[in-house]
Formats: structure tokens, C-alpha cells, sequence
């Protein structure tokens, strides 16, 4: 086990070239608001006395709004009600946004401190068909920079040879119907969702 900074530091030699510290930013750039603008989907990663706690977010690009140099929003849309990514925000302001962005090897990491807007006319300026948040995931930067595209070059991610037939992986109604001696979920949960997500999509 590596069990000290310096022998882990030992490991991975040469040090860092200027290419990776010097696209670490503080405040908004040009560049990376582009990045973000044009990015339909984040990682968003949290912390609690639970643990860590790493949530999909997704929308339209440009759905984390950029409200200054400083702030990013997201808005908190329909899910399954856990709220553990929320309930970490709340007890522990330490959060991260990891954004993809499809066709691009370029990913797109903001790190800072975040809390939970319920302001009634912030909600009501995400509202999608009438259909406001219940929250606004508020971001303070601390840092922000891209991350180079080794990962999703190697994951061939954008390959559409590479894509899974998903006929051949478990539905979620037949991962809950495993884990509940069919109690919960079965091909009646699968048969259900498309029309159970479009109808709470917002």
C-alpha cells in the first residue's frame, strides 16, 4: 500500500508539465464557459458523514447556468426522491461538477463550495413546461480547468461500434425483482417506466 504523499509522488514521475497547472483557473474564463454552455450532462460529487455520494445530472446543453465569474447553478430535476446528494450538500458544502460533453474528448472538472437555493423566482427561471425545481444546486468555484482526453479515448465512449446492446444487460426491473424475491420491480416495473418517466421528466 502507497501510504505517504512522497512515496506516491515517487510513483508517478516526471512531475506534472506546465500543460497540466497552468489550466487551473479561479474565476470563469472564456474558454471553459464555452465548455460548459455546450455540455448536456455532469457528474455532480458530493460528500456526508455517510460517505461520497457521485449523482448523474443531465439536460438540454447549457442546463448549469452560469450566473457569474464565480457561480454555476443546477437545477435539481425530477428523480427518485433519495436526495443523498442533496442531503451531503446541506451537512457538507464540498462539491464537484465533472462535465461531458458528447463527440468531445475534452471533459470539464469545477470544484468549490455549494448550498441549496430555494428562492421562489430562481426555481421559477428553471421551470420547463411549467415545471419549476425544487431546488438550485448553487456552486461557488474555487477551481476550475479541463481534463485532457485520454480516458474517453481509451473508453472509446463516442465509439458507436463501441455501444452495449442493452438487451443483453439487466433491466432495472429485473435487478430490483433479484434483489427483492420479486417483490419490487419485474417486467411489469420495465414495461411501466418509459411512460412513468416521460410523465415526470420535469
Amino acid at each position: 500500500m502507497v501510504r505517504d504523499i512522497a512515496a506516491l509522488e515517487a510513483l508517478y514521475q516526471p512531475a506534472p508539465a506546465a500543460a497540466s497547472t497552468v489550466k487551473v483557473a479561479h474565476t470563469m474564463t472564456p474558454d471553459y464557459r464555452r465548455l460548459i454552455e455546450a455540455s448536456p450532462f455532469a457528474a455532480l460529487a458530493t460528500v456526508g458523514p455517510e460517505g461520497i455520494d457521485c449523482s448523474p445530472r443531465g439536460d438540454k446543453a447549457g442546463f448549469v447556468r452560469i450566473a457569474d465569474d464565480k457561480t454555476l447553478m443546477m437545477p435539481d430535476r425530477r428523480g427518485n426522491n433519495r436526495i443523498d446528494s442533496l442531503r451531503n450538500i446541506v451537512r457538507d458544502p464540498r462539491c464537484a461538477f465533472l462535465f461531458l460533453l458528447p463527440g468531445s474528448g475534452t471533459t470539464m472538472r469545477v470544484n468549490g463550495q455549494a448550498h441549496l437555493s430555494v428562492d421562489p423566482d430562481l426555481l421559477q427561471s428553471f421551470a420547463v413546461d411549467e415545471k419549476a425545481p425544487r431546488t438550485v444546486i448553487v456552486l461557488d468555484i474555487e477551481e476550475l480547468y479541463f481534463q485532457c482526453a485520454r480516458a474517453i479515448i481509451r473508453s472509446e465512449l463516442w465509439n458507436p461500434a463501441r455501444h452495449i446492446d442493452p438487451t443483453t444487460l439487466p433491466t432495472p426491473g429485473e435487478i430490483l425483482a433479484g434483489m427483492t424475491k420479486n417483490e419490487v420491480g419485474g417486467e411489469s416495473y420495465d414495461k411501466a417506466w418509459p411512460e412513468r418517466a416521460k410523465a415526470t421528466m420535469w
